[in-house]
């Protein structure tokens, strides 16, 4: 963080021509290309035309020109740059961001845990400027009547801070415990979470991390489940609990506890009424404040969790853009993960969220032409750089046996890893009679089409050989469960796009040819005959499947998809597919990024409703019904009520 975080609004526009709108639209800060990607290890062999130079510097080379690209970052704020630990002084706390240059304003107040549920920081009247990277919190001004904590007598206050530059653009959310009344010292904090995960029938997962290296503890029920070993992020399963039951829980780190409660899922099967709720696509928004906390629509996102919440919703399914992502280091990513984070966290201690990945968690190298954006693929090494490795290092989601597209007939090389992992981006649940499959659609995604047959990579929207095979023996093995009525599927691109993605998604204004290049060479599908294979095993070879989820478009939308609905280019040349049922496509992208008007389509006579509000989806399960009720959190607008699925 220094002099050179400073915006380049003719840059923006330039990444966002070339990212086919997609990219940065609302990022908050951009840079001049200006860093070399180095590189210090191999390049998979399933990328074509990528080359090393002396110095380790990545870079695209076309044959047929023999024109040389080189990768680029560019540089935007880091989430480490803010894991500063203040120091204490006599009247309160100091921060040194080390970033001479650095200017801005910290909002600072208390947060009381004591007597809210739901504790957000209240900020003082008089903001802490910084200057020269270098801020000084008076927390002496705290007391007395300010004091709605008590801290002058405990001793121990807990602190929320928000950090804006001076064009009131908002950077970051944090808080941190202190402790003295002067002087003052940091002291143990949960600074994330705790986050309820992996909610089954008789166990959860409660995530947070902690400012420092510790053995925190979760009590519940009377037992105590700890961590093994000091560590600051903190993954802790708790087991033997009871189906259907609600339980007060206790996270304990050094001195410092919070306080929360969760109800576990019914036993596998049960048939008893239940709620839970689908968004996606938070990205930052227009319009200022909240709306673009660095890179996430905070604002809509807390109402989203809000309603989620006020509804009874058992648990929230996010499928993908949390973020407004296309950034070339993982720690810009991480930054804008945390603030998504803290947006839904107060209300995600007692539900759980799903996340599933989109193309805005996109983490690439990027080839530049001049000042011109060129290419972009995911970074590798795939274990750590990868989009997929970072994404999973800030969700907390099941693990499925899907491992990534190595041993398919496209691998170019068996015995070595050559694609990225789909830990925690392909996986499934179960809660009571309803079976979620989530799937990525932007998986080993390269942001630009028309090169990937010089890169290699995948195109947005498409899914893989692999994923298919899993997804197909995952349905094959639900459809079998006596204990499963419904299955819901859920995946950010739509199969049918309405408004904002005819030019992509599983449709690309109807071009087939648009499919992944692997080591150099096409695959076989192209992207309709691979959308149709997906919607073969959905509608025809499966019976309790109702409905596919997806985001993507920034609208809530309901698809009929019939036997008669038209979904082919003219002229179209392969075989097409017979729908044996009606099967519905509802799009939720409308969580906050900017909207999308309807399109006109081959299929948009089947479109039952389409909304450019904010929405959110409640789906209210009572044993073989479903009803969806859509419900827009800014205003508590009703969108629309209707059953999917009657008895």
């Amino acid at each position: 963080m220094n002099k050179r975080k400073i915006i380049l609004p003719g840059l923006i526009m330039i990444l966002m021509l070339f990212l086919w709108i997609y990219t940065r639209s609302n990022a908050p800060y951009a840079l001049s290309p200006e860093e070399p990607a180095s590189l210090q290890h191999d390049i998979p062999k399933s990328y074509s035309n990528l080359d090393m130079d002396a110095n380790g510097q990545l870079k695209l080379i076309i044959p047929e020109t023999g024109n040389e690209y080189p990768a680029l970052d560019v540089p935007e704020f880091r989430y480490s740059e803010f894991q500063i630990e203040p120091t204490g002084y006599d009247q309160g706390i100091k921060f040194d961001f080390r970033a001479p240059g650095f200017n801005g304003i910290i909002y600072y107040g208390l947060i009381d845990e004591g007597h809210v549920n739901y504790p957000q920081p209240v900020y003082f009247k008089r903001p802490a400027l910084i200057k020269d990277g270098i801020s000084i919190i008076p927390v002496k001004e705290l007391e007395g009547k300010y004091d709605i904590t008590g801290w002058g007598q405990s001793g121990y206050a807990l602190l929320g801070y928000r950090i804006v530059d001076y064009d009131g653009g908002i950077i970051y959310d944090s808080r941190i415990r202190i402790k003295g009344t002067g002087p003052f010292e940091p002291d143990m904090t949960i600074i994330d979470g705790p986050y309820l995960n992996m909610l089954t029938s008789g166990s959860a997962v409660v995530s947070f991390t902690t400012n420092s290296r510790t053995r925190a503890s979760i009590e519940i029920n009377g037992q105590i489940f700890s961590n093994k070993r000091k560590i600051s992020d903190h993954e802790i399963l708790v087991t033997g609990l009871s189906p259907g039951t609600k339980y007060d829980y206790k996270v304990q780190a050094g001195d410092y506890t919070r306080s929360s409660w969760f109800k576990t899922a019914p036993k596998p099967g049960s048939r008893n009424p239940f709620t839970f709720a689908f968004t996606s696509d938070s990205r930052a928004g227009k319009g200022g404040g909240e709306r673009n906390v660095y890179g996430t629509n905070a604002y809509i996102m807390k109402k989203m969790a809000a309603l989620a919440l006020f509804k009874e919703a058992s648990f929230v399914q996010f499928t993908g853009d949390l973020i407004n992502g296309y950034t070339t280091d993982k720690e810009y990513n991480l930054l804008q993960y945390q603030n998504f984070k803290r947006a839904i966290e107060p209300f995600a201690h007692r539900i759980p969220f799903y996340l599933g990945m989109g193309n805005h968690e996109a983490l690439n190298y990027i080839f530049y032409n001049g000042d011109n954006y060129t290419a972009a693929i995911d970074k590798f090494p795939f274990d750590t750089e990868s989009t997929e490795a970072v994404f999973a290092k800030i969700v907390t989601n099941p693990v499925s046996t899907l491992k990534s597209e190595d041993g398919s007939k496209y691998d170019p090389d068996k015995s070595s890893i050559d694609f990225p992992s789909y830990s925690e981006s392909v996986f499934y649940y179960v809660y009571g009679n309803v079976a979620m499959v989530v799937l990525n659609s932007d998986y080993w995604y390269a942001p630009t089409p028309h090169m990937v047959k010089h890169t290699s990579g995948n195109v947005h929207g498409y899914v893989m050989d692999n994923q298919l095979e899993w997804m197909k023996q995952t349905i094959g093995d639900l459809e079998a469960d006596d204990r499963i009525d419904h299955i819901l599927v859920t995946i950010h691109t739509p199969a049918f796009p309405n408004g904002g993605h005819a030019k992509d998604d599983m449709w690309y204004n109807g071009n087939n040819k648009s499919r992944p290049y692997v080591a150099g060479k096409p695959v076989e599908k192209g992207i309709i005959e691979r959308r149709d294979e997906m919607l073969d095993i959905l509608i025809n070879q499966s019976k309790k499947t109702i409905a596919l989820l997806c985001g993507d478009e920034h609208n809530y939308n309901r698809l009929k998809i019939t036997g008669d609905m038209p979904m082919y280019p003219p002229d179209y040349p392969n075989p097409k597919l017979e729908v044996s049922r009606p099967f519905w496509q509802i799009t939720n992208g409308a969580a906050g990024a900017p909207y999308y008007a309807q399109e006109k389509l081959p299929w948009s006579n089947n479109v039952e409703i389409f909304s450019t509000q904010y929405a959110l989806v409640l789906f209210h399960v009572d044993g073989m019904k479903i009803k969806i009720e859509v419900i827009n959190p800014d205003t508590l607008e009703l969108i629309e009520e209707v059953s999917l699925v009657e008895e």
